[in-house]
Formats: structure tokens, sequence, C-alpha cells
């Protein structure tokens, strides 16, 4: 996952394949750096090492690492589907709510009425499927604006939460559920020695050897298929600086996993998703197809795109991540609660416009989502380890949302009086 794509880097020196400065780009060494995409990854790397020396290196210890992808990994699944969503121009407003209804379905169906976890967890996703085609019927099909379906969503579901649990909790949840969500990947091969690191997991760490050559190989792979088709690629050295920046992080953040407890399984499911959807994005045409609604909806129409089928398929899709947050939730806590899910959506949607999504739709990534809810688990965590108070950490994640937006909307102005 690199800060910076091949369509984000422009050459300027004579004879490269290079073309002239555009609006929302800087250079550098003759470099020409979009920063609408590349500067949400350089302010998360200036906020990373501003609260490291804000809180004397404790933001970067092994286990500090693990609480905030743990305490933070139902939002950032939420943002992976509301991604999508904001990239075909919608918004949904109810994820919260339905992380509370679908991980109270699973208590009562594991809990009450004793189902064993596989099955209850697989109906509960189906149960997530049905909410989001309940919405997408009428978003898609009977042409309701997402906002309205899914403000009432939020309190329909939220209703319904309270209804199935009145004001108890359900719980605890069986084993399997809660490791999923708080447990930590075994000691296969053993332990490492790292100098003055001390031990470290030797399966962890063969995980993040895979993962760098995966990055490399696939990035590789992509400036070659550009470079076959003609298009401007970055020169050589940056792109590998690129992907030595890239493999550090990975690596870095393995190792000091790996010190600790191991891999969280929440993180292997994360990875998993981050990865199929970004394929998905990236290489099929229903990810093209996303794209093309939220850029231009009546072109997707006159180009053939079933506008309709997409947008529904979508909502289907953030019911299901929803579910999956619901359950990951619920087995966090070890109960499911009534007032679970609070806000998750208002994360959700702030993780994908501070990871560079348009407010207009069309324009986004995956990883990007991911990178805007990371920015805003460091500054929650950051901010409590220095001691802050609730109101300054609301001020602080309000003017970052702020400024993401700000800067799209001020890009898109200077694009458009270069015209």
């Amino acid at each position: 996952m690199s800060s910076i794509t091949p369509a984000d880097v422009q050459v300027g020196a004579k004879g490269d394949g290079g073309g002239p400065r555009q609006p929302g780009r800087v250079s550098l060494g003759g470099i020409s750096l979009n920063l609408r995409s590349s500067g949400i990854y350089i302010a998360f790397a200036l906020i990373i090492v501003l609260f490291s020396v804000l809180t004397d290196g404790a933001l970067l210890t092994p286990q500090n690492i693990s609480n905030i992808i743990v305490q933070n990994s139902y939002v950032l699944i939420l943002a992976i589907g509301m991604i999508l969503i904001i990239i075909a121009g919608h918004i949904d407003l109810s994820v919260g709510s339905v992380v509370a209804v679908t991980g109270a379905l699973s208590a009562v169906l594991m809990v009450n009425m004793g189902w064993p976890w596989p099955l209850a967890l697989l109906a509960t996703l189906v149960a997530g499927a049905l909410i989001g085609a309940w919405q997408g019927y009428w978003i898609a099909y009977f042409g309701i604006p997402a906002f309205i379906v899914t403000l009432a969503g939020m309190l329909l579901f939220r209703a319904l939460t309270l209804t199935v649990l009145g004001n108890q909790g359900i719980g605890p949840f069986p084993d399997q559920v809660r490791t999923l969500a708080n447990g930590f990947t075994d000691t296969y091969l053993g332990n490492i020695g790292l100098g003055p690191l001390g031990g470290a997991d030797l399966f962890s760490l063969l995980i993040g050897v895979v993962a760098v050559v995966g990055m490399v190989t696939a990035q590789w792979r992509t400036r070659g298929a550009r470079k076959g088709y003609g298009q401007a690629v970055e020169p050589m050295g940056l792109f590998a600086l690129k992907m030595v920046a890239g493999a550090a992080l990975i690596l870095f953040l393995v190792v000091q996993l790996a010190r600790f407890k191991n891999l969280p399984w929440v993180l292997v499911l994360l990875a998993i998703l981050v990865l199929a959807y970004s394929l998905m994005a990236n290489r099929t045409v229903f990810g093209r197809q996303i794209y093309a609604i939220g850029g231009n909806l009546q072109a997707a129409v006159m180009s053939g795109v079933k506008v309709k089928s997409v947008v529904f398929w979508i909502f289907v899709n953030m019911g299901v991540l929803s579910a999956i947050a619901g359950i990951i939730f619920a087995g966090r806590l070890n109960q499911a609660g009534p007032t679970a899910g609070n806000s998750f959506e208002l994360d959700a949607i702030a993780a994908a416009f501070i990871g560079g999504a348009a407010v207009q739709g069309g324009v986004g990534k995956v990883v990007g989502a991911i990178t805007g809810g990371l920015i805003m688990a460091v500054i929650n965590n950051g901010m409590s380890l220095i001691g802050s108070p609730s109101e300054r950490v609301m001020l602080v994640k309000g003017a970052v949302l702020l400024a993401a937006v700000a800067f799209d909307v001020w890009t898109k102005r200077r694009a458009g009086a270069a015209r």
C-alpha cells in the first residue's frame, strides 16, 4: 500500500513523458505530486510523529499499537463499505444502528437460543444483507434519497435493538467469537531473538515478509502495465523510495505486534477485507461502475451501466459489513448492549472523507478510508495518552474533518478555475 500511486506522479523533466503542472499538485525536484491523494498519507505520518513525541514514544509501543487496531477495528470495517457508498454519490446514516441490531441478533441466537456459533454468525450476516437490501430497494428502485432512507433506518433499527434487548445486555459470547474480536494468532513456529528488541513470534514475522513481497510485486506489475500502455510512471528512484517506505512501515508494525501477543485475529480479517475490496474497486467491472456512477451519473447511464442494480448491491454490501462490525463489537465487549453503535456512522463517514473521498462522489480509495480511520484512531489514542479531556478530542477530530473536506473543495475550485 503505497502513499503515492503512479497516476499521482507526474515527471516534469524534458523527454520523460511528463506534462504541465496541474492544480492541487506541488513540484519536488521536478516531480509533481498530487496532494489530494498523497496528502492524507503525509498528514498521517506527521500525526504519528507528533503524538510519538508528545507521548514520549508510548504511542508506538507494541501493546498500544495492538490496542489501537483492536479498539477501532469495527470502525475500519464500516469505513470500507462507507467509502464505496460515498464514491457512488450516496451516504449511509444507519450503520451504527445496524451494528447494534445485528449484534443483538447474534447474542439472541447464540446466548438465548443456544445456536451453534457458526450458524448464528451466518444468520447474522444474512440479516445484515437483508437490511441492506431493504434500504437499497428504497434508494435504488423507489428513488428516495439515501440520506432520508438511512436516516429512517437509523431510527428504525435502533428502535428494533431496544425492543430486542430492552434496557439490558445479553452475554457472554462463545469463546470463538471473543477470540475473533480480542484474540491473537498462536505461536506456531516459536520465537526468534531480535537483539535489544527482545523476542518476537517467527510466524508473524514471516507473514510480514510475505506482505512486503506481495506489495512490491503488485506495485511492480502495476507500474509495468502502465508503461506498457504508454502511461506516465514515476522515476525508478521514487518508486524504490515508495517501496522501501511501505516495506518499513509493514515490518515495523508486524515486529511490534509480534513482540506483544502476535497478530490480532481482527487484523487478519481487516487485511483480507482491504485486499479483497481494493481488488474489487480497482480491477473489476463492478468497481469501475461504482466510480462511473459517482463521477458522472448521466454518462454512466448512457454507457450502459445498470445504475439501480449497482446502487442496490453496494447497500447490501454495507449491511453485511455492518453485521460483521456488529459481531466484532459485541464480541469485544462480550455482550450486546442497547447503546452499541452510537455515533459509529459518524466515525465511518469521517474516515472516508478524511481518507480522500470527494463530497460529490467519484473519488476515493479503500486504503484511503482505512488511513482516515487510523488517523481518527491515533488522535483518540494519542490525546488519551497525554490526558486531554474528551471535549478537546472532539474539537480536534472535528477540525481535522473540516480541514479534509475544505481541502477537497479547494482543489476542485482550483481545477475548475484552471479550465
